[in-house]
Order: C-alpha cells, then sequence, then structure tokens
C-alpha cells in the first residue's frame, strides 16, 4: 500500500555515533576496559533491606564464565535460549551472557500457562531454558523430548548459572572474544513474544540494533543525559524483564554508566525504594496511580485530609503555571513552600528522597497525576512505544515538556499519521519482523512505515497524543466512536478503581464494568467512617456505589455526552495476570473480559 497524500509527520535526529560492528555485548566489554572498578548494579541483601555494590569487573567476569560455559555446552550463534524468571542480577548475568557468544535469549513471562510456554519454546525453537525455580521448570520439563531441539532445563534457584560456567573452565577466553566480536548490528538479540490482548502471541525478532540505536541516541542526546548519564545516577527495575521496556533499561544503563538494581516486583516498592534511592525510574502509569492514591489513603480524614487535598491541587496549579510565559506567581509560590513542608517531603521520601524523574509508558498517564508529579518535584516523562520499536519512540524530554502527550519522536525516529489516523513509525529501532510469520509482518508495515495500532495526532511541535487503539474502538447502536482508554484511565485514577472496561460496541449508550482494589478499599472505609467489609459487600454498599457514581461524574468531563458513561456494573472478580485477564504488562484482555462477563455487561443494558 503506498501514500498519495502527505501526511502529518515529525522526525528528532539522532545524536550518536553508530556503526555496523557495534552490539550489546561490546557496549559491556568497552565499560569494563574504561571503569572495571566502577559499580555497575547493587544487589538486595538476603534481607532485602539493603544493596550490595558489584563492580564492572566483578559483573563482567561472572558474564564471561556463564558464556565460556555455554560454548561447551555446544550453543553456537543464533540459538535460542529460553530464560523463565522473575527480574534479578541472574536474568542479567543470563542475557550478557547469551549475547556474548552470539545466542539469542527469549524471554518467558513467570505468569505463563504451560500452553504458551509450549507454544514460545516451539515457535522460537529454543534450545535450552533457565528457568527460575522448580516449579517454574515443571512448565518446561515436559516439553523436553516432545519440541524438537530442546534439550535440557536448567533451574536458577538450584546454581544453574555456577553450573554452566564450571562447564566452561577449560575453554579458552578468546573464544568469547571471537563470538563477541562477531555479534554486530544487524545480528538477531532477542525474539519476545507480544503478551498480547487477543490472539496467540506473535515472536517479535529485534536486532541488536534495534537495541543499541536506542539507547547510544537516547544518552548521547543532550535532552536525555542529564537523566540517565554518569555518576550518581541510579534506578530500581521492578518490572518483568520479559517486557521489552526492562530489556531497554538494562542495556541503557550499562551504556550510560548508571547503577541498576533489581527487585522481583514491586510489592515492597516503597522500602525498596528507600533502601536503594533512585534518581530516576520506568514504570507503568498505575505504579503513580498507587503512589498517590496510597498518599491520600494514608492522610486519614478531618485536617489532614483537607491539608493533603489543598497541597495536592497546589502542586497540580503550580505545574501548570509553569507551562505559562509569566510562570507561577508569588502567591503561588507561597502556597507551594508552605505544601512542600507539610506533604511533599513524606511522598518524596516514599520514593526514595533522591528522585528527580520518573518515566512512564505502558498506558497513558493522566494530565492530573503528570501535573501533581512535576509539581511536588519528580518530573514524570510520558513516553509510547511497542515492543515492536524496541520500547520508545516518543517521549517527553526535560525541560521541553508537554503533560498530556507523550512526547515528540526519540533521537533517531520518525513518527507519522497515517491516513485512517494510526501512529506509524519508522527509525533504526523498528523491529525486523515477526518470526515465522511473513504474512503478519507484511500486513505490520505502510509503505516501509511499521502501523501501530493505536490512534493519535501530532500537534504543531511534533508531539504526539495516543486517543485510544484501533481494535478497542467502540461503536454505538447510534453510530459514534469512542475511543475507551481517556474514560478508563480518569475512572481508573479514583482510590478504590482497580480495573475498569469500558462497553457499548452496538448498544444505544456507554457502560463499564468496574473492579475494586482490594487492597486500597479498607483504609477508604476507615476514612469515610465506615466498616470493614469483603470486596463482594463493598460492591452493593450505597456510599460505595455514591463514591464510583461520583468518580464516573468527573470522568465524563473529558468526553461529550454521547460519548459518556451511562451506567456502571461494580464486579466482585478483580481483572489480574494470575487470573489472565491482564497481560503481564498491565493491559486488560478485553475480548476475553466481554465473553466471560457477557452477562453483567447484559445487566447494564436490561
Amino acid at each position: 500500500m503506498t501514500q498519495t497524500t502527505t501526511l502529518p509527520e515529525a522526525s528528532t535526529p539522532g545524536r550518536g555515533t553508530l556503526t555496523p560492528e557495534m552490539s550489546i555485548p561490546k557496549i559491556l566489554r568497552e565499560r569494563a576496559a574504561r571503569d572495571p572498578e566502577g559499580t555497575i548494579f547493587e544487589r538486595q541483601s538476603a534481607l532485602g533491606s539493603s544493596f550490595v555494590p558489584v563492580t564492572t569487573k566483578v559483573f563482567f567476569d561472572e558474564v564471561r564464565a556463564f558464556a565460556r560455559g555455554l560454548v561447551a555446552l555446544g550453543v553456537e550463534p543464533g540459538d535460542r535460549v529460553a530464560i523463565m524468571s522473575r527480574t534479578s542480577y541472574e536474568w542479567s548475568v543470563l542475557d550478557l551472557g547469551a549475547w556474548s557468544v552470539g545466542a539469542v535469549p527469549v524471554p518467558v513471562y513467570e505468569t505463563s500457562s504451560a500452553e504458551q510456554v509450549e507454544w514460545i519454546v516451539t515457535d522460537a525453537g529454543v534450545r535450552l531454558v533457565f528457568a527460575e525455580n522448580r516449579a517454574m521448570a515443571a512448565l518446561v520439563e515436559p516439553l523436553v523430548g516432545k519440541v524438537p531441539g530442546l534439550e535440557k532445563v536448567y533451574v536458577i534457584d538450584e546454581f544453574a548459572i555456577s553450573q554452566v560456567s564450571a562447564a566452561g573452565t577449560e575453554v579458552p577466553e578468546d573464544v568469547v572474544d571471537e563470538r563477541t566480536d562477531a555479534v554486530v548490528m544487524e545480528s538477531l538479540a532477542t525474539v519476545i513474544y507480544t503478551s498480547g490482548t487477543t490472539g496467540r502471541p506473535k515472536g517479535v525478532e529485534l536486532t541488536h540494533g534495534n537495541f543499541v540505536s536506542l539507547v547510544v541516541n537516547g544518552t548521547d542526546d543532550p535532552n536525555f543525559s542529564g537523566v540517565v548519564r554518569g555518576g550518581g545516577k541510579r534506578t530500581l527495575l521492578f518490572m518483568p524483564m520479559a517486557h521489552v521496556f526492562a530489556r531497554f533499561v538494562e542495556v541503557l544503563c550499562i551504556y550510560s554508566g548508571a547503577v541498576m538494581a533489581h527487585v522481583p516486583d514491586a510489592k515492597n516498592l516503597v522500602a525498596d525504594l528507600g533502601a536503594f534511592r533512585p534518581t530516576f525510574l520506568l514504570a507503568v502509569p498505575r505504579v503513580f496511580e498507587k503512589v498517590y492514591n496510597s498518599a491520600d489513603a494514608k492522610a486519614g480524614s478531618g485536617a489532614r485530609k483537607r491539608i493533603f487535598r489543598w497541597g495536592a491541587k497546589v502542586a497540580i496549579e503550580y505545574s501548570r503555571a509553569q507551562d505559562r510565559p509569566d510562570g507561577p506567581g508569588a502567591a503561588l509560590k507561597a502556597q507551594h513552600a508552605v505544601a512542600a513542608r507539610l506533604v511533599y517531603g513524606k511522598i518524596l521520601a516514599a520514593m526514595g528522597g533522591d528522585l528527580e524523574y520518573a518515566i512512564s509508558g505502558g498506558a497513558p498517564l493522566g494530565e492530573r497525576l503528570g501535573h501533581f508529579f512535576r509539581g511536588i518535584g519528580v518530573v514524570v516523562l510520558e513516553g509510547y512505544g511497542l515492543t515492536e520499536v524496541g520500547a520508545p519512540t516518543t517521549v517527553n524530554r526535560p525541560g521541553l515538556v508537554k503533560i498530556g502527550t507523550v512526547g515528540p519522536p526519540y533521537p533517531g525516529s520518525s513518527v507519522r499519521i497515517g491516513a485512517d489516523g494510526q501512529v506509524q513509525v519508522k527509525g533504526p529501532n523498528v523491529f525486523r519482523g515477526y518470526r515465522n510469520n511473513p504474512e503478519a509482518t507484511e500486513a505490520a508495515f505502510d509503505d516501509g512505515w511499521f502501523v501501530t495500532g493505536d490512534i493519535g495526532t501530532l500537534d504543531a511541535d511534533g508531539y504526539l497524543r495516543i486517543t485510544g487503539r484501533q481494535k478497542e474502538l467502540i461503536v454505538t447502536a447510534g453510530g459514534k466512536n469512542v475511543a475507551p482508554a481517556v474514560l478508563e484511565d480518569r475512572l481508573r485514577g479514583h482510590p478504590l478503581v482497580s480495573q475498569v472496561v469500558v462497553v457499548g460496541d452496538a448498544k444505544p449508550f456507554i457502560g463499564a464494568l468496574v473492579t475494586l482494589d482490594g487492597d486500597m478499599l479498607p483504609q477508604w472505609l476507615a476514612n469515610h467512617g465506615l466498616p470493614a467489609m469483603s470486596v463482594a459487600e463493598a460492591a452493593e454498599n450505597p456510599q460505595v456505589l455514591a463514591a464510583l457514581d461520583r468518580a464516573v461524574t468527573r470522568a465524563n468531563e473529558a468526553v461529550s455526552r454521547a460519548e459518556s458513561i451511562r451506567k456502571i456494573r461494580v464486579l466482585t472478580t478483580d481483572l489480574t495476570i494470575e487470573n489472565d485477564y491482564l497481560t503481564p504488562s498491565q493491559k486488560v484482555k478485553r475480548a476475553k473480559v466481554l465473553a466471560d462477563f457477557a452477562g453483567e455487561v447484559e445487566k447494564i443494558y436490561s
């Protein structure tokens, strides 16, 4: 398909120097040569309360020992090695070790079902699997002998890395160097299977060049270097490393010189942030919603609640004023200084105390939250990307932030809006194709541009605004096209709300399925003078329902009356990764929800 009309387009030039010989393991090797005694990672102690530095030399030696072990096991360049684990230091050793000998790490979410694991291992042609624990290994071991080419499953918790490293003690060091030298920009780096809200996951083939172009162009751009480059820059990685965003951060920190630490999840995030004290953080919007809602809930009721709400309002007004030519006035500055002492300090302390920037991606971040965090002193750089573009493809940058947008094109990338309104991307970060699926690969491109499936607009300055997913557009019985994302994002910001699914396809009006946040519910009830109750009881409580109705009214302020939610249905079952209603990247599997809760949808319209 070719374009015959001029389409809205924006580009940002890349500032980094890229050569065809570059690759991820060479970036590590160069850092080890440049700064062997500097800290590259910090590992969480056994007690989980502190982090222990790891020098670049120590990490590099571990990586090379594991790489030699892979050679001893017969792993050849291009062989696929799967990793099924939560986020951990060991994952980085496995990744860099495999890359150092030209192997291709294939991530598998630790929450994957047996059927999903079998599909990934089979489609990718995996040779070895490294599973975090015995339970995960049990999902894969029955496939040995069943899936062609799959030889063995190693258990990370049972000293798998040491076992493999020990096997390679007789392999000469220069063998690894030769393998690393042979890995170049066009070499395949990984196959990441899209978590997918519908259908069977597709294997996205990303090259070393896809990652290297992103980290070099980003880090070497003067607008970003102050966020991630050099001494004192630190980040805590708690997102799943099976997700492309986390793998991008891993490579970014190795190149930029920042220090990174791993924790398996966000369950103890406040304590982990306090122990590690990051200067920048990468997270999905739900994390920022939780931080705000938790602070609001802990304020309690009465005077303390009123002070918190006043402080939040001042932060938002202060941030908005920063976008005006005259900036905040004297009175607002004075209020902001008081609010900083009374309110903001506690929130900043809960995020470690040293946080300057947060990068948000994976879903839209509400403007209210963006202004709130900037107003208290943490600039949220909202961005946008997909697995197929190696993570980011647009992002706001320090000093050039437009809250409510996902920023201009990432350095080295171009973005345009197709004739059908879909966002399209071109650049060295765009994947080479879907594994074993040439039909899907061909369908994903329009005249050389990758078609994302997201609907968006570009403003006069080239900043992108995402308005929804093409496949999620709802068409009411009256013919009104409704993008559910804006309503879902605003309503999900309420402390009581966990997940929202807007409905109304071929129906007379828009409705929504809503689930309650079981973690926030007890504090909310206490703050409102209500007795403790279960989620099922709360779903029928008049005061809870009234609060949700008020939240719906506020959410509807963002849309026209024809697009507004008229009625909701509160579910007693939350939508989670564990019950397979959310993807590992926290996206709702809309088709599955609509199928399984069809009866609840019909009750909205009965």
